[in-house]
């Protein structure tokens, strides 16, 4: 196990009581574990591609990640109209195709998903659940996103995973 349970900083002692907390904290543990697959990796192996074609890295998840949670959260549910930290218009898997393997890439990278996160989580602590929000032709409920959001992160992680473990086998939580 990459991590005793007892030293799991995903395991926040929190018991969370309702619906928004429940899904909130599922989030909260689903990008920790972004985190944690990440760590103690140098900028060379976030960017390694996972097999070719593929431009999938850990790099390239954290810059997708980035902007997901810009566009769920700040454009969608807060109404931003600013661009995403790793969009072009017009041009399609920037955040996987120019993660490229660079001290500054990486730090740029980090920075982008924390603005992101922290902007979410801001905009979440006087969200409601049931309210609904204009989206393509018609609405969508804030709790819909953040179900979204952890499917997303959920489907990612187990991209992650093995990532992780083509890079230095390391493997598990």
């Amino acid at each position: 196990m990459w991590v005793a349970p007892e030293k799991d900083p995903r395991a926040t002692g929190i018991d969370p009581v309702g619906e928004k907390e429940t899904l909130w904290e599922y989030l909260c543990r689903y990008r920790m574990t972004l985190v944690m697959k990440c760590e103690g990796l140098d900028a060379d192996q976030l960017a390694r591609r996972s097999v070719y074609p593929s431009s999938l890295s850990l790099l390239g998840l954290v810059r997708h990640l980035a902007n997901g949670e810009h566009h769920w959260f700040s454009r969608v549910l807060g109404g931003s109209t600013a661009d995403a930290p790793f969009e072009r218009p017009g041009v399609e898997d920037v955040e996987f195709d120019e993660a490229v393997g660079t001290p500054e890439a990486v730090a740029e990278a980090w920075e982008a998903w924390h603005a992101a996160v922290d902007a979410a989580d801001e905009l979440m602590i006087q969200e409601d659940l049931d309210r609904e929000v204009p989206f393509d032709d018609g609405t969508v409920e804030v709790r819909d996103v953040v179900i979204h959001m952890v499917e997303e992160y959920a489907r990612h992680m187990g991209h992650a995973d093995l990532l992780r473990e083509c890079i230095d086998g390391r493997v598990g939580l």
